[in-house]
């Protein structure tokens, strides 16, 4: 009889369901991972909602994991059954432009897992070997906060951030909260943005030196406090929406630096001279790139605490509850894990 697990299933826009599967079986060269935890990203709730500009249905969400390796062949990596593992979600085709030059995180043709393909939210996976990335002790949870982590750290070196420099971070969810972080570690002073007063707390918990609550404070006039009428010598937008992309160009010093991080579905209009009057270097990042390892060490090291992020976890039985807790009220909830037992 042919084994079966659960699975979240988002049929369509709206639609999501947990439905059983068959057990993948792993080809040549990939492992049988046993999912532990898996983090609700805000990619995944776009794609329930419908609006992930890059998602395609059915679809089986989730790339922010943990698991356990059930199976694996022989492998130079070291890696054996019973590991506690991570893995890069991002597939790349190997052969366009940006991947011949070793850009494989913003491959022509890239399929993320949850978005174009079929994602985390199983109890069994299968990766290819060459993906998947040994946790190193760390914690299951821990592990599960990489992905996250790498997008922000991704970010941050994007815009080659410098010490002593002032950043501030436009949204305040788990993305930009990681963003931050990455900032800081490169010894910027830090400065957040939000609606969201809880959110900013945690902001502040983990090194803001200040913050802004947009619903009772101008930005503008925050910037000019921070920076003496200067403008911020980097803005890295999390938010991904129009305003808050008006509010990076506007709070960004002549010279400045705009890292764009939040994955929009609006377009948004401007008069694009600003961006020559400025000077702006503006830095798109998409996915992230060789920055699984060093976290792992990093975080490992205790040169940084992250599993204060976590703020709710949810049994796998749950998961749609959760989906749709994030939905109706998401202020409240940095980052969601699902837990599979």
């Amino acid at each position: 009889m042919e084994a079966t697990m659960k699975v979240v299933h988002i049929d369509a826009p709206g639609s999501i369901q947990i439905v059983e599967k068959p057990v993948p079986t792993p080809p040549k060269g990939e492992a049988l991972l046993k999912v532990n935890y898996c983090g609700i990203c805000g990619s995944d709730i776009a794609t329930f909602t419908g609006n992930q500009p890059f998602a395609t249905y059915p679809r089986i969400p989730g790339h922010e994991f943990s698991a356990e390796i059930a199976a694996i062949e022989p492998n130079e990596a070291g890696l054996e059954v019973g590991m506690q593992v991570t893995a890069n979600p991002y597939f790349n085709c190997g052969t366009c432009y940006s991947c011949r030059r070793g850009l494989v995180n913003c491959c022509q043709q890239n399929e993320t897992m949850g978005v174009q393909r079929d994602g985390t939210f199983s109890e069994y996976i299968v990766m290819p070997i060459e993906r998947i990335y040994s946790g190193n002790g760390l914690d299951a949870k821990n592990i599960a906060l990489i992905e996250p982590f790498t997008i922000g750290y991704h970010a941050a070196n994007r815009a080659d951030i410098q010490a002593g420099e002032k950043v501030l971070v436009l949204g305040a969810g788990a993305i930009g909260i990681f963003a931050m972080i990455s900032a800081r570690l490169r010894g910027a002073t830090l400065y957040v943005a939000d609606f969201n007063q809880t959110r900013l707390d945690h902001a502040l918990q983990l090194g803001a030196t200040d913050v802004v609550n947009l619903g009772e404070r101008d930005l503008m006039d925050a910037v000019r406090e921070w920076t003496n009428g200067d403008g911020m010598d980097t803005v890295m937008e999390a938010a991904g929406i129009p305003e808050s992309f008006l509010n990076a160009i506007e709070a960004a010093a002549f010279g400045g630096k705009l890292s764009l991080i939040g994955n929009g579905s609006r377009e948004t209009t401007f008069n694009h001279s600003v961006l020559l009057k400025k000077e702006l270097n503006v830095f798109g990042s998409r996915n992230s790139l060789h920055d699984f390892k060093p976290l792992i060490e990093l975080v490992k090291s205790g040169a940084v605490a992250i599993e204060s992020m976590v703020t709710h976890v949810y049994p796998f039985q749950d998961s749609i509850q959760a989906f749709e807790a994030l939905v109706q009220s998401p202020a409240d909830k940095l980052k969601v894990l699902i837990r599979f037992d």
